[in-house]
């Protein structure tokens, strides 16, 4: 292992793994870390590893991550973090040093004895937890756990039960001075209050403006107007005296100007700003935060803060920029992730204008206020026309992830959102749908799905709930299917089918031929399997094999789009309790006139035999394909002489073995998106990129805000753990207990209904 400080270490702030501490080389840290959409291979203290994107992570020095290594779960380094004091006073305190340590919930009298790790590192780790060792003094002496020894390590000595080993967060200097209560902070014109709009000087002697969003200590947390597109800062932190109100530096107008009164809209105006009298727990809001940046978020808690004037609301915002978990001054009001609080002033805040739903009091003016800011954020206006490509990995990280991403939800509507996604958001390969002639009857459909669907989805990355109801209606109102079309949950293929065959009349993708030469054609292909089957956790590729010689069928011709159907029972119970993707399918053996190679010598293979398909002699499943010297030799084992070989159909013209200098060409589709199902609910992965960790996950019901009147929040995330399950063994993953797995990787291995592959060089001709 190299020296530790050949490392740089950072915390992940966001997502299922914030709190972790990780590493990585420096020269590829600062190497990368001007693009904060660049996906880093990182490696986590106690864990395997992962990817992230620096925009996720916050570097540490070493010395900080070996105390938050020390805490025992990554909730509470992640707050301890976010809290800093503790972290920045651990390094102040030495050897002998007099502190107060808490024992069993009680402070205690002790002093410093030991500083360093108590365990050995783990996983060829760079560093381990820093702890401090503490011999208790007076009173509190046999109050302790230890006499000094860790296991069976000596660190310090002293008597029995005297001496206990403890992580910063509970270890403090000992203060002899009673501490006095905090004054309120001042500013030239009194006291700051969270919302207040103010101008900041910097070290240059330049000035800034923006809004208050914390005051800590003598140190205002400010978030910065948008002066230029290079200014991305969330918020900055500057000393009080450099801090003054905007009105007392510049009186005049800010940035809430007064509304024209000659505007006819001042009036619906003034109705929003009243609207704010209104909000409660659980209410949706927005807020400026300054020029250029509103935040969106949840009313969690209202109330009066210390040195606050008026009513407080307490927000949890919908993406990281906040400053808080839901504490203030050090005491809790309501709990969130890091960085997703904020405590905002009640008339700074208004109710959430992407769904706004007027008040009998606002009527037809306010509708009209909110849909015009629904439009200025890209929501309502949502029919994008013309043609957009599927998004890049690139794009994927700036337009794609997050929440109030994806396609949103509504009214049983997962089935749908989910299988659209898979098939659009990254992939082309039946795009043909979006442009081939159709009857002028369906083409209002084929223009939703286009315009309103997959192209928001491409350019903005999300689409609202009106528009795949809209296409609900048009399915039912054209009579191509029942009238529960709009309200009840239906299967995927039933979605699928209906649309390419009956509206749009697209060719089949899958054409099957049968021992009788008969050429069966559909959309999907349900995978079945004989009940004697030897199958425990088996590959996609073992299920497509076992079920076409079980149905004695193969492939008549490459398919462009081939979208298979796991073997389940029903939606609720499944024939394997995990399945492995197989990220390529070979389909080379599966195709009924194409051109194979021999399994034991390479050749050009002239026979087949299903009665060796279980044969073991030459790998536990898979079609065998021999050449007749090879078949020969094969079928003179006793065992054999009864298999029935039978003569393989090579295309017209193609040259026989010894004409050739090579072997066959092997024919590979490739995965690009899964979906998957539990109890009842669809959620759906897609490769964004080509390496094994670039998955997406997204949910289009993944929260919700309201009841009856409420709205579902859509959202994709990263899920880079996949990789982790997909380079383990068939052995290894077996023994890998679902609740336990990584992430949402359980619901890829353990939940999966539908499989998409695509072939790159057929999809051209579709």
């Amino acid at each position: 292992m190299e020296p530790s400080e050949n490392y740089t270490y950072f915390i992940i702030e966001d997502g299922y793994r914030s709190g972790r501490i990780c590493y990585t080389e420096k020269d590829q840290y600062f190497k990368k870390k001007s693009d904060s959409s660049y996906i880093l291979r990182v490696k986590a203290l106690g864990h395997q590893e992962t990817s992230v994107q620096f925009k996720e992570i916050k570097q540490l020095t070493k010395q900080e991550a070996e105390f938050l290594y020390a805490l025992e779960s990554d909730k509470e380094r992640l707050a301890a973090f976010w809290e800093r004091e503790g972290l920045d006073l651990a390094p102040t305190l030495r050897q002998s040093s007099q502190v107060a340590v808490k024992v069993n919930e009680e402070w205690c009298q002790g002093v410093v004895r030991y500083i360093g790790g108590i365990t050995r590192t783990k996983y060829s780790d760079p560093i381990t937890g820093t702890f401090f060792g503490i011999e208790l003094q007076g009173n509190d002496k046999g109050k302790g756990l230890c006499d000094g020894k860790f296991g069976s390590e000596r660190h310090f000595t002293c008597s029995k039960n005297c001496g206990i080993f403890a992580p910063f967060t509970i270890v403090r200097p000992r203060d002899p001075k009673p501490q006095e209560s905090p004054k309120p902070l001042q500013d030239p014109a009194g006291t700051l209050v969270l919302g207040d709009r103010v101008t900041f000087f910097l070290n240059d002697d330049s000035s800034r403006n923006g809004m208050v969003l914390a005051l800590e200590g003598n140190v205002v947390v400010i978030s910065p107007d948008l002066n230029d597109k290079n200014d991305s800062a969330d918020f900055v932190r500057i000393p009080l005296e450099a801090v003054i109100r905007e009105e007392l530096l510049s009186p005049g107008p800010s940035v809430k100007t007064q509304p024209d009164t000659t505007d006819p809209s001042a009036g619906m105006a003034r109705d929003i700003e009243r609207s704010s009298d209104v909000l409660g727990l659980n209410s949706v809001v927005e807020v400026d935060l300054s020029q250029g940046r509103t935040v969106y978020g949840t009313v969690r808690w209202i109330g009066k803060l210390p040195g606050q004037e008026g009513t407080i609301l307490g927000l949890e915002l919908e993406e990281p920029s906040g400053v808080t978990d839901g504490t203030f001054s050090g005491q809790r009001m309501f709990t969130c992730l890091p960085k997703r609080g904020l405590f905002m002033k009640r008339d700074s805040c208004r109710p959430d204008s992407r769904f706004h739903t007027p008040s009998h009091r606002e009527g037809a003016l306010s509708r009209s206020m909110s849909n015009k800011h629904m439009e200025r954020n890209g929501v309502l206006d949502s029919t994008v026309s013309g043609s957009v490509a599927p998004l890049s990995s690139e794009q994927v990280l700036q337009v794609l992830v997050g929440r109030m991403r994806g396609i949103q939800g509504h009214c049983n509507s997962c089935y749908m959102d989910s299988a659209l996604f898979s098939l659009f958001s990254c992939s082309s390969t039946l795009d043909s749908l979006l442009f081939m002639s159709t009857h002028q009857q369906d083409a209002a459909v084929q223009t939703t799905l286009l315009q309103q669907i997959v192209n928001p989805l491409r350019s903005k990355g999300f689409v609202p709930s009106e528009n795949v109801m809209k296409l609900r209606r048009q399915l039912q109102d054209g009579g191509h299917s029942d009238h529960t079309f709009t309200t009840e949950e239906k299967d995927p293929e039933e979605f699928l089918t209906l649309v390419m065959q009956r509206i749009l009349c697209l060719e089949p993708l899958l054409k099957l031929r049968s021992a009788g030469d008969k050429v069966q054609e559909n959309y999907c292909y349900q995978i079945f399997l004989d009940q004697k089957h030897s199958l425990i956790l088996p590959t996609v590729q073992q299920l497509l094999e076992h079920s076409l010689h079980w149905s004695g069928l193969t492939l008549a011709e490459i398919p462009s789009c081939l979208i298979l159907q796991m073997p389940r029972f029903g939606k609720k119970f499944k024939l394997f309790d995990k399945i492995i993707p197989s990220l390529e399918l070979d389909i080379s053996d599966l195709l009924s006139e194409s051109p194979r190679e021999c399994v034991l010598c390479g050749q050009l293979a002239g026979l087949e035999c299903t009665d060796c398909f279980t044969d073991p002699t030459f790998g536990r499943t898979g079609f065998k394909q021999f050449c007749r010297t090879c078949s020969a030799q094969v079928h003179s084992h006793p065992q054999r002489k009864l298999h029935r070989p039978s003569d393989l159909r090579l295309p017209e013209g193609y040259p026989p073995s010894g004409a050739r200098q090579w072997g066959p060409p092997r024919e590979k589709l490739q995965l690009f998106a899964v979906l998957c199902i539990e109890t009842s609910h669809y959620v759906s992965f897609v490769r964004y990129g080509p390496r094994p960790g670039d998955w997406l996950f997204f949910d289009s019901m993944a929260d919700r805000v309201g009841d009856q009147d409420g709205y579902n929040i859509p959202q994709v995330q990263l899920c880079p753990e996949v990789e982790r399950y997909l380079q383990m063994s068939p052995a290894e993953l077996a023994t890998q207990v679902p609740r336990e797995m990584e992430g949402v990787a359980k619901r890829l291995f353990c939940d999966a209904y539908m499989y998409l592959y695509q072939s790159p060089s057929m999809a051209l001709y579709r």
